[in-house]
């Protein structure tokens, strides 16, 4: 459930591909051969949902209306998700939905049908609604994105503990307003640093905080979204 497919995993699902069209009566589009060819042997590169999407069929491959270079930004993702998620709940309900997709593809100059949208945001539902509460997290929403885009899953094996991330959160946090700014956050980060020696390297700061700050509501980084990144999921 991390958004994307590494190694085996990637593996079993071109091996299941190639069956079930086989079993279809259907040989494989050239668009999938070519992702056969790429990604058949052994790898451990990554494939993302948006990516993986690029294979099927274009009539039935609504994924693909994302995959433009105005929505390749976690920053003007994040700008939509503000429009709706205002209170910084860290998600949206299914009649929100609809009108941040229908925002996301304005901005990405896509015209469809009212049906269409309708749609597209029933399958959203159906397949990044993990807890079937009727409700989109930004976890599951930010999946729209590209991997090398994806702040979410830039810091995996890196995350804090709930006490941990709270702790550090209350330290650089002295006003209790609920936010940081991006100055306080240089000082989270190398404290995130100083415990993570071996997955995260110090001299890639401005890189890490680019990624975090493309959360930030006008500069402020509240606690619960920079939980999302920071704060290991179990906790």
């Amino acid at each position: 459930g991390n958004g994307f497919m590494d190694g085996k995993e990637l593996q079993n699902f071109i091996q299941e591909l190639q069956q079930a069209r086989k079993k279809a009566g259907l040989d494989l589009t050239p668009e999938m051969k070519a992702f056969v060819d790429q990604y058949g042997k052994a790898t451990d590169g990554k494939i993302g949902i948006v990516e993986l999407a690029q294979i099927l069929p274009t009539e039935e491959n609504f994924l693909l209306f994302f995959r433009c270079q105005q929505l390749k930004s976690s920053e003007d993702f994040m700008q939509t998700w503000r429009k709706y998620d205002s209170d910084h709940s860290g998600f949206i309900d299914s009649e929100e939905l609809k009108s941040f997709l229908k925002d996301l593809l304005q901005k990405a100059n896509k015209q469809i049908e009212d049906s269409k949208l309708t749609e597209y945001t029933e399958i959203m539902l159906r397949m990044f609604d993990a807890n079937n509460d009727g409700k989109l997290e930004l976890t599951e929403l930010a999946r729209l994105l590209p991997v090398q885009e994806n702040f979410l899953i830039k810091f995996q094996g890196v995350k804090m503990c709930a006490k941990e991330f709270n702790k550090a959160f209350e330290m650089y946090d002295q006003d209790g307003n609920g936010y940081i700014d991006e100055n306080e956050l240089d000082a989270l980060l190398k404290d995130l640093c100083e415990k993570n020696k071996k997955e995260l390297d110090i001299t890639n700061l401005a890189t890490y905080k680019k990624s975090i700050m493309a959360l930030s509501d006008g500069g402020k980084l509240y606690r619960a979204e920079l939980a999302l990144i920071l704060c290991a999921e179990e906790n």
